[in-house]
């Protein structure tokens, strides 16, 4: 909660007077305890897992001529009951994810994540913002190699990869273990380098929706991988699950540094140079249908 009964109060402790962005905090935050702010969380990760999804959806099934060419496996499609039961699925899981967020608070506090007054500059925020992306995009990298050991992929992780053919529903798809444990490098990069709630909120969403961006089996041009360099997005990961267990690749959930670096993309590099080739002699798309299983599964 605030230490400030008023603007005025707020402005004099500052020693200035408050942003929109701030007054806009203060007005909604003022009489809010610290643990309800964050349980903010929760209904942005539900929201963003049911409306980001959905958008994909409706684009598939409103403009197929459209989102057509962007498919990254073309020949597949899933029934919209298909997508409701995974939907039901992941709003099941929520049972787990809630409680374990909820009680979760204190360590968030232990950190140094602040709600007070003055809110980071933009600067800040986008600083902090990357060191957030680097840090959880390398430790989720050795998580994700770590489930492909072979007893971990068969008790645990087995269950994200039931998709072969990911879509944005089944982003949480994933069992209960695998969850808990993936939301380690998530909340990593706060505890080094601890800032506001405001940044800590809009990691999540910002992390959430990229992870979504990436199951969603759609390559469109105003994806992240299209404006930041090294960055993976849906084509990169879906390959991943395409292979399915016997994939040793595109383990990066961000970016794509730590692939080419362990050489953990070689079999993806390897389908790329295929389907380049095979461009080049018939003018056919980038889907993965374009090359054979055993050429994609080669690496």
């Amino acid at each position: 909660m605030l230490p400030y009964v008023s603007l005025q109060e707020a402005q004099t402790a500052i020693g200035r007077p408050l942003t929109t962005a701030e007054t806009l905090w203060f007005n909604y935050t003022a009489n809010m305890s610290d643990y309800i702010i964050y349980c903010h969380n929760i209904p942005i990760m539900f929201l963003l897992d049911t409306l980001v999804p959905v958008f994909y959806l409706v684009m598939e099934h409103m403009f197929p001529t459209y989102v057509a060419p962007y498919k990254v496996q073309p020949k597949i499609k899933y029934p919209l009951y298909h997508h409701f039961k995974c939907y039901l699925l992941v709003a099941r899981g929520y049972l787990l994810v809630v409680p374990s967020l909820l009680v979760s608070y204190p360590s968030v506090k232990m950190i140094g994540i602040r709600t007070s007054l003055p809110l980071p500059s933009s600067t800040e925020i986008i600083l902090q913002l990357i060191i957030y992306f680097v840090i959880e995009d390398y430790t989720n990298y050795w998580f994700h190699r770590l489930f492909h050991v072979k007893w971990l992929y068969e008790n645990i992780h087995k269950v994200h990869h039931e998709y072969t053919s990911p879509i944005g529903f089944a982003t949480q798809h994933a069992h209960w273990v695998e969850t808990l444990v993936f939301g380690i490098p998530s909340i990593l990069g706060p505890a080094l380098v601890p800032g506001h709630m405001v940044t800590f909120l809009l990691w999540l969403a910002l992390r959430q929706t990229e992870a979504i961006e990436n199951h969603s089996g759609y390559d469109f041009p105003w994806t992240f991988r299209k404006y930041i360099p090294f960055t993976a997005g849906a084509d990169y990961h879906d390959y991943h699950h395409y292979v399915g267990g016997q994939s040793q690749s595109n383990f990066a959930p961000v970016f794509t540094y730590c692939d080419y670096i362990y050489g953990t993309d070689k079999g993806y590099r390897y389908r790329k140079r295929l389907l380049q080739n095979k461009q080049l002699k018939d003018g056919s798309n980038g889907g993965l249908s374009c090359a054979s299983t055993s050429d994609i599964k080669s690496e």
